[in-house]
């Protein structure tokens, strides 16, 4: 529905990565990333904000039922979390091979 109904050019590289619904149906949590990442957010939460009748209608209608949940759109940063957290391993790892790497009795901070 998203990516071929829905014509705001501010969703254009929009991905839905998780929706949580709550069990009595009244609300969906949408978490979502864009192509340009973080700085894409303020621009698809505009969008997100233009188009939620529609998509509540959409969405009632393909599920058969009178009220649609309350939709939420959140970003969904996990993937620049991961990043970060992976460049800090991989600094972790170069830290522990320079240090590994140093002769006896010399310290790791002295220069070669």
């Amino acid at each position: 529905m998203l990516a071929i109904e829905v014509k705001d050019p501010r969703l254009h590289g929009v991905t839905v990565t998780e929706v949580e619904v709550t069990p009595d149906l009244g609300v969906a949590r949408v978490r979502y990333v864009t192509h340009a990442g973080l700085a894409g957010q303020a621009e698809a939460d505009a969008g997100f904000a233009s188009v939620q009748g529609f998509l509540r209608r959409g969405i009632a209608e393909r599920l058969s039922i009178y009220k649609a949940p309350q939709l939420r759109f959140e970003y969904d940063a996990t993937f620049e979390e991961g990043v970060r957290l992976s460049a800090l391993i991989d600094q972790a790892r170069a830290d522990d091979a320079r240090v590994l790497t140093v002769a006896p009795g010399e310290s790791p901070t002295d220069e070669r």
